[in-house]
């Protein structure tokens, strides 16, 4: 083989491994599942996909959303993990917010066929969310959260303001009357694997997004290779347009 023959192939063969290393190209159709588990962010509980929900059980699926304790990312993926533990068969993965670093570790297991994210944090293996979050300007919801002791929650003009924007004011206090604290342990978790990198996953940007910038959604689901679609919605897609989360999550499904 000559030289230019030579350089020739092994060009070849690089090009192809960074290929196959891309998560678009490595992901296939997702399997069709029958089992949907939904995992919630801060400033919320597992009622927050309560509008989601009835959508996905009218198609036929088994919906389970999870109590993410909200203590530390460890124990927020354990509880995760016994939940996908319970299911029977492919299980779509769906996480809102800050649950998408769920989303990341827990989606690994083995009974995941594909992952949702909804407005939601995406990183990679190792990385630092604050550091990647700081190279787009600063979300106005940053600013609302208060801390009492060691348990973090966003103040209620905070809430109705940047997080549940699109929401009636009187639904809105409603959910800022459930809002979980948090622990500031689980600010400082960091993932120890990707699982978009081998799952298929689908995003759901909120353009009008004041709790996590808009165009740092938009760079998440572009790495990732995600099915995106936007939606003009605040924080909380999921409460205020339940009809096209749902519909991504079926089509995450394949139904």
């Amino acid at each position: 083989m000559t030289l230019h023959r030579r350089t020739l192939a092994t060009s070849l063969l690089v090009g192809a491994a960074i290929l196959a290393e891309s998560p678009a190209m490595a992901q296939n159709a997702p399997a069709r599942a029958n089992n949907v588990v939904l995992v919630h962010g801060l400033f919320a509980d597992g009622s927050s996909w309560s509008e989601v929900i009835p959508l996905l059980q009218a198609r036929g699926l088994n919906v389970t959303s999870v109590q993410n304790p909200l203590t530390t990312l460890e124990e927020a993926v354990a509880s995760c993990r016994k939940v996908l533990d319970r299911q029977d068969g492919p299980t779509v993965l769906a996480g809102h917010s800050f649950s998408g670093m769920i989303v990341t570790e827990a989606g690994v297991h083995p009974k995941v066929s594909a992952l949702v994210y909804v407005a939601a944090r995406a990183p990679d293996a190792g990385e630092d969310y604050t550091a990647l979050a700081a190279r787009y300007p600063a979300p106005p919801a940053s600013a609302g959260i208060v801390f009492d002791g060691d348990e973090g929650r966003l103040s209620e003009e905070a809430f109705l303001r940047d997080f549940a924007g699109d929401l009636p004011e009187a639904r809105a206090r409603a959910l800022f009357a459930v809002q979980q604290p948090f622990r500031r342990a689980l600010l400082a978790g960091r993932t120890g694997q990707a699982a978009w990198r081998s799952r298929p996953s689908f995003y759901a940007v909120s353009t009008e997004d004041r709790t996590i910038n808009p165009d740092l959604q938009r760079f998440m689901a572009s790495r990732m290779g995600a099915r995106t679609v936007e939606l003009r919605a605040s924080h909380v897609s999921l409460i205020s347009q339940p009809r096209p989360v749902a519909d991504l999550i079926l089509e995450a499904s394949g139904h």
